[in-house]
């Protein structure tokens, strides 16, 4: 696949709250290794990344309430902040979409005229799906590594519930199949970025 030159990575909610226990059991333990290689790989070749962080709003219950230490960014990604040749934006937000944020990360992205978003982080049937599918409507073609990113079981409604790894299954046919994103892996980002950079 081609990754654009430009194409923007957005790397959403990458939080330490999501190592608590509230959160129940996840899937794909690899995420965050393949988060930082992608990042590692977005800033060596000078292309813009924005970090989004979800500052709920949920007081005292939430995992990634402002003030708490799980609001803070997990450290692989902290400490790769600001390391970049390109762009780098600070997204936060108290919704799922990452377009509802301050600042605002369409009006940054139109402003670099990005048209491509690659999209990481968690979790995958949430802020994750929630930001492809209106990054869609807004017009980007949207990239969605799936092995860059995780989320957990949940329980719904009439006794149903899914396992991390069939809510991402989920997700991934949704967007995938209703033409919101191109579900892919890593790797295939890896080689379309590293081709259009001139990386060997």
């Amino acid at each position: 696949m081609e990754i654009a030159e430009n194409a923007a990575l957005v790397v959403i909610d990458v939080q330490k709250g999501f190592e608590e226990e509230f959160w129940g059991k996840r899937n794909n333990p690899a995420a965050e290794e393949k988060i930082a290689a992608l990042i590692d790989l977005w800033q060596e070749t000078g292309r813009p990344v924005a970090f989004v962080r979800h500052d709920s709003l949920e007081g005292s219950s939430s995992p990634l309430r402002k003030g708490y230490v799980g609001n803070d960014f997990k450290e692989f990604v902290e400490e790769r902040r600001g390391k970049g040749a390109g762009p780098e934006l600070l997204v936060t937000k108290s919704v799922n979409s990452a377009f509802y944020g301050e600042p605002s990360l369409d009006g940054w992205l139109a402003g670099l005229g990005v048209e491509q978003i690659v999209i990481v982080g968690i979790q995958t049937n949430m802020c994750n799906e929630t930001t492809a599918r209106m990054g869609g409507n807004l017009g980007y073609e949207v990239v969605f590594p799936l092995d860059a990113m995780h989320t957990f079981d949940l329980e719904g409604p009439f006794g149903w519930s899914r396992t991390a790894e069939e809510l991402s299954q989920a997700t991934a046919v949704s967007l995938h199949g209703g033409q919101f994103a191109k579900v892919v892996t890593v790797r295939d980002v890896v080689e379309g970025a590293s081709a259009s950079a001139g990386v060997r």
